[in-house]
């Protein structure tokens, strides 16, 4: 008897630790069936199931936890402003957030196609980048299928909106250079280092191949 209470106290005090190490380091784990739930404000621009009807509008569904985590903290906390979500999520904990982007993050999201005049440009910049101007590889971070990198925090991209991934390389692409564009990429500036040196042309096509790639 003596022995099983030990182990039983043994086991509750590792695991009181791993859940004080994991609230430490600001790790929650969300809920996908309580994010349903939450979400239901979000269906009106992002669709039910997170995948919107109008390009200017990302698609959720699909896009990586890690990601619409990040990406919702940002704006809320105005690291990332974006003018027709102001208010939105002002009023959410972290909590609330991690369900949200937990439902999102299950959902399936729908293809789109590339315009097949601009595959060839679109396909050489996504997947080998721009040596001469040091751009690098698009699939090297959101894979040459275009599902991304879920636990790295990088998106899917295949599928989305082409107008709106073109938007948000033009944003990073002015945030190099002024806080007027998007600058939530962190330290390295990896997306706005990659988009500064793109083109409106190469901006267009690699949206649209990344668009229309199957995950």
């Amino acid at each position: 008897m003596l022995v099983h209470n030990t182990l039983r106290t043994l086991l509750f005090v590792l695991s009181f630790g791993l859940v004080a190490t994991v609230q430490a380091a600001g790790i929650i784990k969300g809920d996908a069936a309580a994010g349903e739930g939450k979400a239901v404000t979000c269906s009106a621009c992002h669709g039910a199931d997170g995948n919107s009807a109008v390009p200017t509008f990302p698609k959720l569904a699909g896009l990586g936890e890690k990601y619409l985590l990040k990406q919702m903290k940002d704006i809320r906390d105005g690291r990332r402003p974006v003018a027709v979500m102001a208010g939105q999520v002002d009023n959410m904990t972290d909590q609330d957030l991690a369900d949200i982007a937990a439902f999102y993050d299950a959902q399936e999201r729908t293809s789109e196609m590339a315009d097949e005049e601009l595959v060839e440009l679109g396909r050489k910049v996504y997947m080998s980048g721009i040596m001469e101007r040091k751009v690098a590889a698009c699939s090297g971070c959101h894979s040459p299928s275009g599902k991304g990198n879920g636990p790295a925090g990088f998106p899917g991209l295949a599928g989305q909106h082409a107008d709106y991934i073109a938007a948000q390389l033009k944003m990073f692409r002015t945030g190099y250079e002024s806080p007027e564009g998007r600058t939530n990429d962190g330290d390295s500036k990896i997306m706005r280092t990659t988009a500064f040196e793109l083109s409106d042309l190469e901006i267009k096509a690699v949206a649209s191949y990344a668009s229309g790639l199957r995950q």
